[in-house]
């Protein structure tokens, strides 16, 4: 009498939901939860074709999230990796006697294997690029001497430097990675390129060693060597050898770095360079949830410096960022202070002013798009002029929430629109023949619940009034979207048990006699129920547990 599910209906099931019980169930629990909805669904208490059908359907469905979950080591699969891992191959020739921890050593080395076949397909490019404006004619400027000259009335903006930098990666084997990286660099007139390639080995889970190779056209040969290690659980070094030739002969050069956690978010540096220019450096880091704090020292030739900065993370969608910081030291002095927001789901987007002396005043403009980044240091003035420094604060922040309210907002929603529409259309054949589920399951459930609520009137227990399940609008700001929401009012009263009803820890729309009416978006489950006479309400967030009848439910005629 079994009719066949296809793979793509088992993978749109979510097997604890189905059953309405917790991830933690007990094998009682469910078995319990299978028996009642095959008393259900079981195709011998129907007599119509098209009841019988569906009923054939959902009692398949049924026995077979049973089947995946009353068998210990399908369950550890479905726990840990879901429906799909229990589709990877391999899995035929694994002994069934197997802890949950065995069963996911198993799975990852099944997974590797998969992996290391897709290796040579992968890659993971980086690049940059750097665009250094020169806009001092805006704020020093000799108008007097100039104002006779020809369109000397435009300040004079120019480019006076850029910087191309790209990498690649390419895996080899599951220890070795080829890293292929170049440069191109002009500065007034003048630049060169490089070209460097680099071939990486993980030796053990330890540590790694890395032989790196590099020419070009400014300097000769490069031969370089890094290696990391992990000294102790909390303790790393990592050291770098580059023997550099050109025509003025070898140039050797060593950088060591000594890294030792010192507590669960801060992490102390020890830094040595030898070579050109020889320095010694000591830093601390701290990095936590909201903030990022970083102190270091550094003597050397020619520069010796302290700098001390702050950075306050907002635990905010757009994921905002603010950040000072303070740099002493032979060159002079710096203040940099600045903010990065995220502007969409792969681009986060910085500026920084910087004041110094004798550096003068800067705006720092930062792009990060995936793994590309694009900077463009802007020089603005020589001297500490406040005009430059207030048009530096304010000019970015205009400019800003000006294209955050025109462009980018209205991109970001026409673009959740676009995707939400694309989600809808190939989900359509889905939703519908879920829906068509859902309607064959309340069918079904009919008999049930009048027995249900005769029961239930009958000692004045719990009567599901209404309950619908969608997308609710209650903001007025946003009236002008579309309410969905769907009538679920018997497949809860089928639901209920003892003058309870018990609603677990998972999407709803999984539910007997469920589906989801707006694929993507906020859903909620509003639910008007009487018990012993009086009416409650609430409404509960899709993924939220719910446990009804309670007290703070109950609806205030007083009112």
């Amino acid at each position: 009498m079994a009719t066949a599910l296809s793979e793509e209906e088992l993978d749109n099931e979510d097997y604890y939901s189905l059953l309405n019980v917790r991830r933690e169930a007990s094998s009682e629990e469910l078995k319990a939860a299978y028996r009642r909805l095959c008393m259900l669904y079981h195709p011998d208490k129907h007599r119509d074709p098209e009841l019988k059908s569906q009923a054939e359907r959902l009692f398949n469905l049924v026995h077979q999230a049973y089947e995946v979950l009353s068998d210990p080591q399908t369950r550890a699969i479905y726990d840990i990796y879901g429906k799909r891992g229990l589709e990877m191959e391999g899995w035929e020739v694994v002994e069934r006697r197997r802890t949950p921890a065995e069963i996911r050593e198993e799975f990852e080395r099944l997974q590797r294997e998969r992996e290391e076949r897709r290796l040579q397909q992968r890659t993971n490019p980086k690049g940059t690029i750097s665009v250094g404006i020169d806009a001092t004619d805006l704020f020093d400027r000799y108008e007097e001497e100039y104002e006779d000259v020809s369109g000397s009335g435009f300040p004079q903006i120019e480019i006076n430097k850029m910087h191309i930098s790209q990498s690649i990666e390419a895996p080899l084997t599951a220890t070795d990675t080829a890293i292929l990286s170049g440069s191109l660099s002009t500065q007034n007139g003048n630049g060169g390129g490089s070209i460097n390639f680099a071939l990486r080995r993980v030796t053990s889970a330890k540590g790694w060693g890395e032989l790196e190779f590099g020419a070009g056209d400014l300097q000769g040969p490069l031969f370089g060597l890094k290696l990391f290690r992990n000294l102790t659980p909390r303790c790393f070094v990592t050291t770098n050898c580059a023997l550099q030739f050109s025509s003025r002969g070898i140039r050797p050069g060593l950088t060591t770095v000594l890294a030792r956690n010192l507590d669960k978010n801060t992490v102390g540096y020890l830094q040595w360079r030898w070579g050109i220019q020889s320095a010694m450096n000591t830093s601390i880091v701290r990095d936590t949830k909201t903030s990022h704090f970083t102190v270091a020292l550094q003597l050397g030739i020619p520069h010796s410096f302290a700098l001390i900065s702050y950075q306050h993370k907002f635990q905010d969608d757009d994921q905002t960022r603010v950040k000072g910081s303070l740099k002493a030291g032979f060159f002079g002095t710096v203040v940099e202070y600045g903010a990065e927001r995220k502007i969409s789901r792969h681009s986060v987007l910085g500026a920084a002013v910087s004041v110094g002396v004798p550096q003068g005043v800067s705006l720092k403009v930062k792009l990060n798009r995936a793994s590309q980044t694009y900077f463009f240091p802007i020089h603005l003035t020589d001297q500490l002029l406040p005009s430059a420094v207030f048009y530096a604060t304010v000019g970015p922040l205009v400019v800003y929430f000006a294209l955050h309210r025109l462009v980018i907002k209205p991109y970001l929603r026409a673009q959740k629109e676009k995707e939400l529409e694309k989600q809808r259309e190939s989900t359509a054949t889905d939703i519908l023949q879920k829906k068509q589920e859902a309607e064959a399951a309340v069918r079904l459930m009919q008999e049930s619940v009048r027995r249900i609520i005769e029961a239930e009137e009958s000692r004045m227990g719990l009567i599901i009034v209404n309950a619908w399940y969608g997308k609710f609008v209650n903001d007025k700001s946003r009236k002008s979207e579309k309410v969905k929401v769907i009538d679920v009012t018997v497949p809860l009263q089928c639901l209920v048990k003892d003058s309870k009803l018990i609603l677990t820890e998972a999407s709803k729309a999984g539910l007997p006699g469920f589906y989801d009416p707006c694929v993507g978006e906020e859903k909620n489950l509003k639910v008007l129920y009487q018990f012993r006479g009086v009416l409650h309400q609430v409404m509960a967030l899709d993924n939220e547990a719910l446990r009804i009848p309670k007290q703070s439910h109950r609806i205030d005629t007083d009112g």
